[in-house]
């Protein structure tokens, strides 16, 4: 069972905005090929890094928030630290390029 969270325009402001710490949100939809082979390493990052919030938003499902952030591609992954967006990743990468981020983010 992974421990990322489904991320909504209900949950957004709490789960990413107010999140202590770093948060990592992956931008998907499900008819994105790239995005279903990004998201197993998505879901062993969540199990696998105890100290960051991972969190998975379907745009197609969330458009507004995705607007919000001037999502163009998908997958995108951004990271969030007090409310703000301090990095990104576009496009399918390999883990060790998003666990070599998130250490350098914390």
């Amino acid at each position: 069972m992974s421990k990322e969270i489904v991320l909504t325009e209900a949950n957004w402001e709490s789960e990413v905005i107010n999140a202590k710490g770093l948060v990592m949100v992956d931008f998907w939809a499900p008819w994105c090929g790239p995005c279903r082979m990004v998201s197993p390493v998505i879901d062993e990052i969540a199990d696998e890094i105890d100290d960051i919030v991972v969190g998975k938003l379907n745009t197609d499902e969330q458009p507004s928030i995705a607007s919000r952030y001037g999502i163009m591609s998908i997958p995108t992954v951004m990271f969030f630290k007090g409310g703000k967006v301090v990095d990104q990743i576009i496009g399918a990468a390999p883990k060790e390029s998003y666990v070599e981020k998130i250490k350098l983010l914390q």
